[in-house]
């Protein structure tokens, strides 16, 4: 197995990715957890650079690396909660995990041990943006609409919910 560039680059930027995540689950701090989820989300951006995915990856970008962080940490600053970190498991949670992880690991193996990765993508250089807009529009354009409804419901909710929060402060006050 020769190592190429971008073997290389794929397999820096999971690393990091999986690192990521597992210091987003061990991590004490909140702050800290968002930052390591961070730079999950930029090295899942490089690899959709990698499968010439660029407009998903800027999407990617945007949205969650930049707008989910900064909504996570605004409603972190804005919102009292105790800072009191938890028990941290014992042996059995940590030889769990590990089970956990190790089986996931063999799935993954089992689910792409046949798969032919010499075989060329069709289109895959060809109008990325333009396929996904037009596959989003016309094919899903029902779930993309429901969406954006359960999105809506979502924001009004959250500030249904932060009104009653205030009202209850001021009776107390």
């Amino acid at each position: 197995m020769t190592f190429s560039g971008e073997l290389l680059a794929f397999l820096i930027l999971a690393i990091v990715a999986v690192m990521g995540g597992v210091l987003l689950l061990n991590l004490s701090k909140v702050v800290h957890m968002v930052v390591a989820l961070v730079f999950t989300f930029v090295s899942l951006a490089g690899i959709y650079v990698m499968l010439s995915a660029e407009f998903v990856a800027v999407v990617q970008i945007l949205i969650y690396s930049g707008a989910i962080t900064i909504i996570m940490l605004f409603g972190i600053m804005l919102t009292r909660h105790n800072d009191t970190s938890e028990v941290k498991g014992g042996r059995l949670r940590k030889v769990l995990l590990f089970l956990g992880v190790l089986g996931f690991a063999f799935a993954v193996y089992i689910g792409i041990y046949n798969l032919d990765f010499n075989s060329p993508a069709a289109n895959l250089h060809e109008n990325n943006t333009e396929q996904i807009g037009i596959a989003l529009y016309t094919k899903f354009i029902i779930p993309f609409e429901l969406t954006s409804v359960v999105l809506l419901v979502a924001l009004i909710g959250a500030i249904i919910l932060a009104k009653k929060d205030d009202e209850e402060e001021a009776k107390k006050e």
